[in-house]
């Protein structure tokens, strides 16, 4: 029998109402006093509830940060790169956006702690990369080819090592707080990449 309007609503409520005090409480308390118990506490749901949906707190951490990148998507994000005909500035308005996003506790708590959560549990970093970071990845690899189909890259550019020497550094320095994550870092780290493909003239395939 199918569940009645209802009963379907509710679900999604409380559904929501777990993520939300996911996301919530790993911003005040952090992954390490993040318990099932806590957030069904401040959900208001039963823990048994939690665990008829999610196997572990860090996958509905998980399920979390990828509603709140949608309701990001919703409230005026985008989904794709702009393309407006320069490179440069369309990746620095995106790794803008990025220094933007790190520095929102909203966004940057439950990043950080996924991250540091998938380096010790190799399925839950598996599935961290595969959900959340791999598409968005996949966004600055299909701009970079649309700047190689147009002669701007090397035809046999490594797009995906291209993607790395320009997240790589943001995120290094985001995850260590090695220094101030700020749009002139986002620019310098832009101008530095392209500059460094044009001098070699070419980034042949990675071996």
């Amino acid at each position: 029998m199918n569940k009645s309007p209802d009963a379907t609503r509710r679900s999604d409520r409380s559904r929501r109402a777990i993520l939300d005090a996911a996301l919530a409480l790993v911003g005040e308390v952090g992954y390490n006093k993040l318990t099932i118990e806590a957030i069904a506490a401040r959900a208001g749901v039963g823990k048994q509830t939690i665990y008829r949906w999610w196997p572990s707190k860090a996958a509905v951490l998980l399920d979390a940060s990828l509603a709140l990148a949608g309701d990001a998507e919703t409230d005026g994000g985008w989904t794709g790169f702009p393309d407006t005909g320069d490179l440069a500035a369309d990746l620095k308005t995106v790794m803008r956006a990025t220094v933007d996003e790190f520095a929102d506790e909203k966004y940057a708590a439950p990043a950080r702690a996924l991250t540091a959560a998938g380096a010790t549990d190799p399925e839950l970093g598996a599935r961290f990369t595969e959900r959340l970071l791999e598409p968005q990845l996949a966004l600055y690899e299909a701009r970079l080819r649309t700047a190689r189909d147009a002669g701007l890259l090397a035809a046999d550019a490594d797009l995906r090592l291209v993607v790395e020497m320009l997240v790589g550094p943001l995120t290094y320095r985001w995850l260590l707080r090695t220094g101030p994550l700020t749009h002139a870092f986002a620019d310098a780290l832009v101008d530095g990449v392209l500059a460094g493909l044009s001098g070699v003239g070419k980034v042949t395939e990675s071996r």
